[in-house]
């Protein structure tokens, strides 16, 4: 194997332009963008584009069939309609910084068991570091 780059700062491998949702969201709006986008993660924002929680895919398993119970569509998504996403989400949320240093950001993330960490910058939201972003850049995608 070759020599990991120690100079790549996280702005270098994050996923810009984040899809989102506000602390009113619903579970089957949360529901729906990860089925949409693909993704496994949404950083919920206040209007100010400031992080309040995260929302992962497992968050929304857990909730929507309660430990494994597969409910019919025509129950699960009134049901998913009636829990806000501000009862599920993680509201203390480990967050990076564009410019630290990669190799630190993705030890954490493996000590800590973390499949994601949305970025800021002065308080915004500027992106997301996920598994899947050093699985692309190791692929060469």
């Amino acid at each position: 194997m070759g020599e990991t780059d120690h100079s790549l700062a996280v702005a270098d491998l994050m996923t810009r332009g984040v899809h989102t949702l506000s602390p009113q969201a619903n579970l089957d709006e949360v529901s729906d963008l990860m089925r949409v986008h693909r993704i496994r993660h949404v950083p919920i924002v206040n209007a100010a584009g400031q992080l309040v929680g995260l929302v992962t895919h497992r968050d929304l398993l857990s909730k929507a069939f309660g430990g494994g119970q597969d409910l019919p569509r025509s129950i699960r998504q009134p049901y998913l309609r009636s829990i806000p996403v501000s009862e599920v989400m993680t509201k203390r949320v480990t967050t990076a910084k564009p410019d630290a240093l990669l190799s630190e950001v993705a030890c954490k993330m493996v000590a800590k068991r973390y499949g994601c960490l949305p970025v800021l910058q002065d308080g915004k939201l500027v992106g997301i570091l996920t598994a899947t972003d050093f699985v692309r850049y190791v692929a060469g995608c």
